[in-house]
Formats: C-alpha cells, structure tokens, sequence
C-alpha cells in the first residue's frame, strides 16, 4: 500500500492497482492522476475536507467513482450521489475494505454545533479518524494518519490520542493551518507519542508517500 500526503486533510491510498481519495477539501490543491480511481471518502462536511470544485473535478475525470460519507455530508453535498455510511459500516471501493468508526466531531466551541463525522479504516492498516479522536475499539492500527492541528485540537489532547491508539506507524496530517513552526513543533510532539508503543513516526510533506 502507497500512502501520499496532499495539502491538509487529502490522503491518496493505491493498492491492488487502484486508488482511493479521503478528504479532498478547500486546503488541497486539485489532485490529478483519477484513472484508476475506485472511491473518495469524506470524512464530514466542512469545506476544509471536500468542496464541489473538488468533486465536480473528480467526476469529471473519473466518472461514476462512489462517494461514501456520513449523513452529515449528504445533506450538505445535495445533488451528488452519496452513499451514505455510519460508525459500523463496512462497504467496498474496488478492492479496498472501509470499516467506518467514531460518529461525531470533535467539540470547537459550545456554541458550535457538532457534525457527523466518520473516521475511516483502509484495508485494516491505514486509519484516519476525520476531526476526531475516535479510537478504532478492537483494531491494531498499522499506520495512523494523525491530525497535527485544528481549532478544536489541543496538542496534548492529539498525543494522548495517538498513545491510546498505539500505531505501529504514524504521519502528521491536518496541517495546513499550522505555520512551518508549528508544525514542526507538533510533529515532534506526535513523534514521541508514536516511539512511546515502539511506533515509528514519519514526517511527510504534501505530496511525499509511505510505503507499508
């Protein structure tokens, strides 16, 4: 399994000679190359993890790829064809496994509303959780995609995330709200949380890949 990080949220997965999108949002810059795409997953429905610029582009290229996301995102994407998953669901992209987990945001403020929210496993190895701390119950996360900064994430909040998780991998990723020092600072904050459960920790800048 390939593992690129684009800008921000967006991850790109290729394996079994195909690919999958997550989160191809506002910060992202358009992503090419959709010929061999099988899915796109959206975690919830801020613009910072999907647009219509986005999925109009996409579907464009790649016509007809299935879109799954949580309730939240169907109602706010009306006039796409959604399929629409929950905290429990497993469905298939091509040759891809979705397990989805968590169900809501993460809080930003009280007087905020909280959104759906799913975090996503790729073939019982890569997890994303969306704007969540939402731990997988019951799975050995092999490589966590771990968000470095957001208004509602608390550096010390995301490490103890990522300790309760214990991912044999981890990268930083929901960055782009970070300036370079920051995000350098966070991502050695996440690096010692990873090396505390003998993880390994990866910096990827947009654009860079894991191979796992």
């Amino acid at each position: 399994m390939r593992i690129t990080k684009h800008e921000h949220a967006a991850l790109r997965v290729e394996d079994h000679g195909q690919t999958l999108l997550i989160d191809p949002g506002g910060y992202t810059l358009p992503l090419d190359e959709l010929q061999r795409l099988v899915g796109v997953v959206i975690t919830h429905e801020h613009p910072d993890h999907w647009t219509p610029d986005h999925l109009d582009r996409i579907l464009r290229d790649a016509p007809g790829t299935p879109i799954f996301a949580p309730a939240g995102v169907v109602r706010a994407a009306e006039g796409y064809e959604i399929t629409e998953v929950a905290p429990g669901d497993t469905v298939t992209a091509g040759e891809f496994s979705l397990r989805f987990f968590g169900g809501v945001h993460a809080e930003i403020h009280s007087s905020i509303p909280l959104v759906d929210n799913v975090g996503v496993l790729v073939d019982d190895e890569l997890y994303y959780p969306g704007d969540s701390y939402a731990v997988p119950e019951g799975v050995e996360v092999g490589t966590l995609a771990a968000p470095l900064g957001a208004p509602w994430l608390k550096i010390g909040d995301a490490m103890d995330y990522v300790l309760a998780v214990k991912p044999r991998r981890a990268f930083g990723t929901h960055d782009m709200t970070l300036s370079v020092i920051g995000a350098t600072m966070h991502r050695a904050r996440l690096k010692w949380a990873t090396e505390q459960n003998g993880g390994e920790f990866f910096d990827l800048a947009p654009g860079e890949d894991l191979e796992v």
